[in-house]
Parts: structure tokens; sequence; C-alpha cells
């Protein structure tokens, strides 16, 4: 088996449903801090929430707490959500139609 030295790989190679929370997570985060990967980073911040959905709608303020995550990569993670919160309510629109 293939080892990847960073999800994107991994996600070109086999598609994104192959990667774990953690794995896309990290693709957004993009770069680590010293000692700790990306995958580390997004692992940590799965640990303090417990999933994408415990993430969603919490203030920016904790996010902050966690090591290695600074004002640009939690502005790409609330935009990330932002689109899935969109997606899911043009489904929903159009499936109430």
């Amino acid at each position: 088996m293939k080892t990847w030295t960073h999800p994107g790989g991994k996600l070109r190679e086999l598609g994104a449903e192959s990667l774990t929370d953690a794995e896309l997570l990290a693709i957004l985060i993009s770069t680590g801090t010293k000692g700790k990967s990306a995958e580390d980073v997004a692992t940590a911040i799965l640990d303090k929430f417990g999933s994408f959905k415990g993430m969603a709608n919490q203030p920016l303020e904790k996010f902050l707490a966690i090591k290695g995550l600074g004002d640009r990569k939690i502005i790409r993670i609330a935009a990330a959500f932002e689109i899935a919160r969109r997606i899911v309510n043009q489904v929903v629109k159009d499936y109430n139609k």
C-alpha cells in the first residue's frame, strides 16, 4: 500500500471519499506547525469538537485555542462549512419544491 506525504495526493489518486475526516480537514489546513503536521492539527480539532457536525456553528474563538490554527486556517475552515451549508440548503429547497 502506498503512503502519501500529504492527503492531497491520496485524494488525487483514490478520490475524496477515500479520505478520513482528519485527512479532508488537513487539506483545508494545508500546513502544520513546528512538530505538528496538518493532520495532527486536524485530529486535534476533531478530538475537541467530536466531528464535522460538532465543529459547525462554533464561534471562531474556540478554534483559536487549538495550537497550530491561526486566522487564515480558521477562515478557510469557516468558508468550507459555509459552502457545505449552502449546498445543503439548496438541496433541501429543491427537494421541497
